[in-house]
């Protein structure tokens, strides 16, 4: 596991941190073996769009060819790597998932009210609410439409089932918000339903495609959901400490939509009654002026190194699956997305 040494820039405790490398040259040396199978996702994607009616040919091109790391596509082609090879159905599959997940993305950005996705407009800003629903609507059913191309059901029938999970989260997370009363089981049971499903998902199928034993297909799932799940409480690190230009979205939105993220609720559990009054008071009355004064809290209650801690040791979970599986040199890129991922985490302490 690795040792933290750095000082967090949000509180007086040490946290152990590994100094981060070059975050953009690393992530182009895992994905390096497997990026003719990226730029395949990336051509069947864009084919796509030509399944849509020709009126709404804009919003598919627009959400369908954004600049995103394609990260799920990339933990299908590292897991089937590291059971032997890559095949065109891993790219269909691959496909398949990265449009249920961009459908998520044009769901969330509506819900979120956020202006800014990857570094552009988000579709609900360039053409409102109503058409943004309704694509993402479209971006699920086509997607689920080339999951039936599979001459079995199986594929399908796990998308769908997935698909199901992933919405059911966000319900839930809908549900609390605003509830500073969650448990911590509640909340991280929402981050594997609505984000950690799809990087479990990833790995499965490319073990279903690559004929793997069920111990290797079980291995595979459960690297995705503890890879997915510490993904996510990155991510809502960055809607705190981040900043927008790095981040590419807007920040601030879970908060504004009073969704209550761990190190939030880490500071409500630490803090006394009169400082939870406030933090309850910011959220349920939310204001333009109301995040400084939140961070201002999570960097009096040192809530970042904790959260880095929870990353970690979920990253550390996910490293001990893979030394579960057969030794190969596929299984190295999944070993490289866990610390790539602990680079991005260990960069917010600076």
């Amino acid at each position: 596991m690795h040792m933290l040494a750095a000082a967090s820039k949000v509180g007086a405790v040490a946290v152990a941190i590994t100094p981060p490398a070059d975050l953009a040259g690393s992530w182009k040396q895992i994905v390096e073996p497997v990026e003719p199978f990226l730029d395949a996702v990336s051509h069947r994607l864009t084919r796509q769009v030509n399944e849509f009616d020709p009126n709404i040919v804009q919003y598919a091109e627009y959400a369908l060819n954004g600049n995103g790391k394609h990260l799920r596509p990339t933990l299908v082609a590292l897991a089937a790597n590291s059971l032997g090879g890559l095949n065109d159905s891993h790219v269909t599959v691959a496909t398949i998932i990265e449009m249920v997940h961009l459908a998520t993305l044009v769901h969330d950005d509506v819900m979120d009210e956020a202006e800014i996705r990857r570094g552009q407009l988000t579709l609900a800003a360039n053409w409102g609410n109503e058409i943004a629903v309704l694509f993402g609507d479209c971006l699920f059913a086509q997607a689920l439409v080339l999951a039936a191309s599979f001459p079995t059901p199986e594929i399908c029938r796990a998308v769908a089932k997935a698909t199901n999970t992933v919405c059911s989260g966000e319900i839930l997370q809908t549900q609390h918000r605003r509830n500073f009363d969650r448990s911590r089981r509640e909340y991280f049971r929402v981050l594997e339903m609505k984000t950690a499903e799809l990087f479990a998902l990833s790995c499965e199928l490319a073990a279903v495609l690559s004929n793997a034993t069920a111990a290797e297909r079980n291995a595979l799932r459960q690297f995705g959901m503890m890879f997915g799940t510490a993904y996510q409480v990155y991510d809502d690190c960055v809607d705190l400490f981040g900043t927008e230009a790095n981040a590419g979205k807007s920040l601030g939105t879970d908060l504004a939509k009073g969704k209550l993220t761990f190190p939030v609720l880490l500071a409500w559990e630490r803090a006394g009654a009169g400082d939870r009054a406030k933090l309850e008071e910011l959220v349920q009355e939310w204001r333009p002026g109301s995040l400084p004064r939140v961070c201002e809290m999570l960097v009096r209650y040192e809530t970042l190194g904790p959260t880095l801690e929870i990353i970690e040791q979920y990253l550390e979970r996910a490293r001990q699956i893979l030394l579960t599986l057969p030794e190969s040199n596929g299984r190295a890129g999944l070993f490289g997305v866990t610390d790539y991922l602990w680079r991005q985490t260990a960069a917010l302490s600076e």
